[in-house]
């Protein structure tokens, strides 16, 4: 690759006064923070797009396989600062801003997130392009433009109030169109039979219209493409319609294909919902599917070979409707048998599973899938017909269509060269618990790859005090060796070493207190111990176990206010979906505990609770350096891994969790010293539920949930609404599925051991710093490798 011509702070101050000018039609002294921001944000994409030429060049001249990443989310964040790190020019930049009256860090924080995601799922799609963009593997990236995203979270008197998401308000200055990479995506319609091939006939259409993001890995050395697909009508206006005088349906085209386009998991309670859902699913991946064709055909002409150019990575069973569409593509369209075009499909294939929970395996109708995409419904029976045939000892009760439904997570499966799990835990699960019978039928096809977190933007980026800590401790280069933490071991025993991170450590905790002030009007002092769950809202997350505790601690130093209590900050973060009405309701009741608890005189200068609406990732960027406490509780077996709990770990702080995900390795990695294990194990949960009386066993054992149970019974949070909590109450005694009965005893005594361990700050500030140092495995890199090894069969192009 060409090297880049070095940049200098006075070439790339020029470079952001010509942007101010000539693109923004601005000049200095007229000139908003907007402007300085978008200036500064072009003349950043100008050095990012001769790297990212450079390695498409490569790609194509060196006639290489690419990577086909298909995710229905990409929680990408801010880019700004990202980019500015990646190439080497942060520093560089906060220069030339100063030199123009600017502050970089500011500007930077009014970045809009980018809304194309919800939780982890995104973010770790986020990671992993950045990784393959650092170790030079040729991928896209292949997701929606969102134009609202999934909502912007507010509370009103503590109920969740979804609002519509505007980051598109402003331009997004990141993205290049291409309106020339525009393809058409059918709907309903009927099929034909026409000289023996099949023909789907659409009955609706919109065009796909592709916007690329360049991803920079690290030092600018390779870059790759994000394609985010926008909905357009097929047919923009339809003037006769609107002059004889019916202007709805003069805008129908359009209406449809801002719908699909326009927000991230529509609520689908309602027959429309699922329709517009499932149209969402087949727009990315046929816009993904032709697009891949498109690419390939354009430099080679035998459509047998496509496995050896194209790997496809299907982000969970969002994008499963991948394979049917490629073996249509294949098949009526350039006539490949059809059980060669299936084998041709599986071959470029791989589905990642991310969760064990059954209603997050998507099934859709038969009636709907058939309505929606009639082909594709021909051709999912096939399949599975097919598949049958070729495995006769598959059991009756084992398919993709059952009981008039396509399960996903089957054809994802079946469809499959590689099946992957994302921890240890979890891949195991899936063989045994999930797919239990396809593996049995195909031994080999599901393997493991632990997921991991990018350090450049969860180290690097997001805790600037402790990367320069580290490098001064072991040198530059751990950016993208993350194994080179190891090396901080030795220095760890130095009590000087120890200060330093703990004063790093309150340092952030003091940033934090005061954008907390600023956002929500409560103090926290930041000798508390920050105790963290930040994650979508969600029963088996457990956040519930979590404020029951809060409740009991609070009670607890009611009873006895003389006790040697520690001074604890909760913190909560997080969204639950629109219609996931439970979830809701735990929202709803932290933030009614934190309204008696904050304004308690007697407990207030002990135990704060603090829950600032809209979590995304910059206020993920914001928490994650100030925590002390990170909260990875959920019921054992249900968390498939978790990257919440690898950023925590590195920023140094301690984990309270089950052996769940990928807690499991963390703790073999960062030591059981470190961390604060409690609960079932996901075997003993699954022999627990086998009770019928689990739930009033265990509240029966324990005065404490007795009255937090009590307490809620009573409308001690809710004065206003005694009864608000009696649902809560009752799900917990009688219909206690996530077992947060059965663990809380448990849990509150991990959370004694972890007062006890923060009562010694020097013991507490060695097994923080060496969570930072054990975390070296849980790099994304280190994931990408394992993929481009396993699963894509590609080697880096660096």
């Amino acid at each position: 690759m060409i090297p880049a011509e070095p940049v200098t702070r006075e070439g790339f101050r020029s470079d952001i006064l010509r942007h101010l000018t000539f693109t923004l039609g601005k000049d200095a002294p007229n000139a908003s923070p907007y402007d300085w921001r978008m200036a500064l944000s072009y003349a950043l994409r100008d050095r990012i797009v001769t790297p990212w030429f450079a390695s498409t060049r490569r790609t194509w001249e060196q006639d290489r396989k690419r990577v086909y990443y298909l995710s229905l989310e990409f929680l990408i964040g801010r880019i700004l600062e990202d980019a500015a790190i990646n190439l080497g020019l942060r520093e560089i930049a906060v220069d030339a801003m100063s030199d123009l009256g600017q502050d970089f860090a500011t500007l930077a924080a009014t970045e809009p997130d980018a809304a194309l995601g919800n939780g982890g799922l995104g973010r770790l799609a986020a990671c992993y392009m950045e990784s393959m963009a650092t170790l030079g593997c040729p991928a896209y990236g292949y997701g929606i433009r969102y134009e609202h995203g999934l909502f912007r979270q507010a509370f009103d008197d503590g109920r969740q109030v979804e609002r519509a998401e505007d980051w598109l308000a402003q331009k997004h200055p990141w993205e290049f169109e291409r309106p020339e990479s525009a393809y058409t995506v059918g709907f309903k319609g009927e099929v034909e039979l026409r000289d023996g091939r099949a023909r789907w006939i659409a009955g609706e259409s919109v065009i796909a219209s592709a916007h690329d993001t360049p991803v920079i890995g690290w030092r600018g050395k390779w870059a790759n493409t994000l394609r985010l697909w926008g909905a357009l009508p097929t047919e923009r206006f339809n003037l006769e319609l609107f002059n004889r005088g019916d202007h709805a349906a003069a805008a129908q085209p359009e209406t449809l294909a801002r719908t699909i386009s326009r927000v991230l998991y529509p609520e689908d309670t309602t027959y429309q919902g699922k329709e517009l859902r499932l149209k969402q699913e087949y727009f990315l991946t046929s816009a993904a599917i032709q697009d891949i064709l498109r690419r390939y055909l354009s430099s080679h002409s035998d459509l047998r070979a496509l496995p050896s150019k194209v790997s496809i990575q299907m982000n969970d069973t969002h994008p499963a409707l991948a394979g049917p569409e490629l073996v249509r593509l294949l098949s009526d369209h350039h006539g490949i048998d059809f059980g060669e075009a299936v084998e041709i499909a599986r071959a470029c294939l791989g589905y990642t599973n991310h969760t064990l929970l059954p209603e997050a395996l998507e099934r859709w109708s038969t009636w709907l899938i058939g309505n929606v995409l009639p082909r594709h419904m021909q051709i999912i029976e096939r399949i599975d017909e097919d598949h049958l045939k070729a495995n006769p000892r598959r059991p009756q009760h084992v398919g993709i269509v059952k009981h008039h439904e396509v399960r996903m997570g089957e054809l994802a499966f079946v469809m499959s060269r590689r099946v992957n799990g994302v921890s240890a835990l979890h891949t195991d699960l899936v063989k045994e618990r999930l797919f239990p019978e396809l593996h049995a039928l195909h031994p080999g096809r599901i393997v493991n790859v632990t997921n991991g977190v990018t350090p450049r933007r969860w180290l690097r980026m997001a805790n600037p005090r402790l990367a320069a800590l580290v490098t001064e401790a072991i040198g530059a280069g751990w950016e993208d060796d993350l194994d080179r933490l190891g090396r901080l071991e030795p220095q760890i025993e130095d009590r000087g070493f120890r200060a330093s991170f703990t004063a790093i450590k309150r340092a952030n905790k003091a940033d934090t207190a005061r954008w907390i002030a600023e956002t929500t009007g409560i103090t926290v002092s930041p000798d508390a111990l920050f105790d963290i769950q930040i994650k979508r809202i969600h029963e088996y997350k457990r956040q519930l176990l979590n404020v029951f505790q809060t409740i009991a601690q609070w009670h607890e130093i009611r009873e006895n206010p003389n006790g040697n209590h520690v001074p604890r900050v909760k913190i909560f973060g997080g969204k639950s979906a629109p219609g996931y009405i439970v979830a809701k309701e735990i929202i709803h009741l932290i933030n009614d505990v934190a309204s008696v608890i904050n304004a308690d005189p007697k407990t207030r200068d002990l135990l704060k609770i603090v829950y600032p609406a809209n979590y995304n990732v910059s206020m993920a960027e914001r928490l994650i350096p100030a925590a002390d406490l990170s909260e990875q509780i959920s019921t054992a077996g249900k968390e498939a891994s978790g990257t919440g709990n690898m950023k925590l770990s590195l920023n140094g702080a301690l984990t309270i969790g089950t052996l769940d995900g990928a807690n499991v390795e963390i703790r073999d990695h960062v030591g059981a010293e470190t961390f604060f294990l409690f609960g079932l194990t996901a075997a003993e949960v699954v022999e627990r539920r086998k009770d019928a009386e689990h739930a009033r066993h265990a509240i029966g054992e324990s005065q404490a949930l007795q009255d937090v149970l009590q307490m809620l019974a009573e409308g001690r949070f809710s004065p206003a609404q005694r009864d608000r909590y009696h649902g809560i109450v009752d799900r917990v005694w009688n219909h206690d599925y996530f077992l947060v009965a059965a663990d809380f005893a448990a849990y509150r005594e991990a959370q004694k051991a972890v007062d006890a361990a923060y009562l010694d700050p020097d013991g507490w500030a060695r097994k923080a710093a060496l969570n930072t140092a054990r975390m070296g495995f849980f790099s994304s890199d280190r994931s990408i490798r394992g993929y481009m090894k396993d699963i894509w069969d590609i080697d880096s192009a660096h």
